[in-house]
C-alpha cells in the first residue's frame, strides 16, 4: 500500500535555493515534473508574488537550474519550464530513484513544503536513508497512508494547503453568495490567482481522494 510523506526541506537541499533568497517574497509552486532520464528532470511550475523580472533574472543565473522558459502568463503568476541540472539530485533525484511522485511541491523564503507518494514503505525508507546517507536536513511533518489520514481535521493535507482553505472558509469564499471574490482571497493571501486556484484544486482534491474514498471503502466492506 503506498505512503505519503510530507516534509520541509530548506531550499538549498532541493532547487531555486540562490533565487528564493534574493526574492523570498514570491512563491514558487511546481505543477508538474517529468523526468526523461535519471540525470535529466524537467519541472514546470508556477511563480508569483514579487517583481517577475527580480525572478527571472535571479532564476537564470541561479546554478541548479538550466534552460529557463516562460510557457504562460495569467493574474499575475508565470509558469516556467527549467531543467533540474545534478547539483540538486539529494532530494530532487532521490525521490525519482525510488519511484515516487512528487505531489506537491511549494518553495518561498528559502525553503522548500514537500509531498511525495511513495509506491511502497521500503520506497519511503530508501528515500530517507538515502537522505540520511547524504547528510541532508528534512523536518518530516506527516507520514500516512492514503485511506488512513494521520491527523483529525487534516486528512493529508499539507500545511499551506490546510491554511489556504481555512482562510478560505474563514473569509466567506464557501459562502453562497460569496463574501469575496477569488481575487480578493488571493490578495489576502498574498498570492495570485493562478497559485490560489492551484492551491484550492489540490486542496479539494486531497479532501476527497482521503475522505469521501475512505468512506466509499468503508460502505464497501460492510
Amino acid at each position: 500500500m503506498s505512503i505519503i510523506v510530507e516534509f520541509t526541506v530548506p531550499a538549498e537541499e532541493f532547487t531555486l535555493y540562490e533565487t528564493l533568497c534574493i526574492v523570498p517574497e514570491t512563491t514558487v509552486e511546481v505543477e508538474r515534473v517529468v523526468a526523461h532520464a535519471d540525470d535529466w528532470i524537467v519541472p514546470y511550475f508556477w511563480a508569483s508574488g514579487g517583481d517577475q523580472e527580480d525572478f527571472e533574472r535571479a532564476a537564470r543565473e541561479d546554478p541548479s537550474v538550466e534552460d529557463l522558459t516562460r510557457l504562460d502568463q495569467r493574474d499575475g503568476a508565470a509558469l516556467y519550464r527549467a531543467e533540474w541540472v545534478e547539483d540538486v539530485e539529494t532530494v530532487a533525484y532521490a525521490y525519482t530513484q525510488t519511484g515516487a511522485t512528487l505531489l506537491d511541491a511549494s518553495g518561498r523564503d528559502g525553503r522548500w513544503e514537500l509531498q511525495l507518494r511513495f509506491d511502497t514503505e521500503g520506497d519511503s525508507s530508501a528515500f530517507w536513508d538515502h537522505l540520511e546517507k547524504s547528510d541532508r536536513s528534512a523536518d518530516l511533518h506527516r507520514l500516512y497512508r492514503p485511506t488512513q489520514p494521520r491527523m483529525e481535521g487534516q486528512p493529508g493535507l499539507t500545511d499551506l494547503q490546510h491554511d489556504t482553505l481555512v482562510t478560505a472558509l474563514s473569509a466567506g469564499y464557501y459562502e453562497i453568495p460569496r463574501s469575496l471574490s477569488m481575487k480578493e482571497l488571493a490578495d489576502e493571501l498574498g498570492v495570485s490567482q493562478q497559485a490560489l486556484s492551484n492551491r484550492l484544486r489540490r486542496g479539494h482534491r486531497t479532501l476527497v481522494e482521503n475522505g469521501l474514498t475512505v468512506n466509499l471503502t468503508h460502505e464497501d466492506d460492510t
